[in-house]
């Protein structure tokens, strides 16, 4: 199990709210996005796993789409490389 945690803080000039999340390929991860009040406001989390089970490299956006005039959308790239164990003879 591969996973990473990306924790949102919207600033306080200028707030929005998360109105959907999707991958551009949505192939080799999965996501899921948390709502939860920090000290500042509302943040989120967005917890993103590997899907993959076989051996090579990957890459996706998610894409979030916002309330905000000034930034509709907002892109966080994801990376990935699977790497075969090493036999140990």
């Amino acid at each position: 199990e591969i996973s990473q945690t990306v924790v949102i803080i919207p600033e306080k000039e200028y707030p929005f709210i998360i109105i959907k999340t999707t991958a551009k390929q949505g192939n080799d991860i999965k996501f899921k996005l948390e709502e939860q009040k920090g000290d500042a406001g509302t943040e989120y989390q967005l917890i993103v796993g590997n899907s993959r089970r076989q051996a090579g490299r990957y890459q996706d956006t998610i894409v979030l789409k916002t309330d905000s005039k000034l930034k509709p959308e907002l892109e966080i790239r994801v990376y990935g490389n699977i790497i075969e164990p090493k036999n140990e003879d």
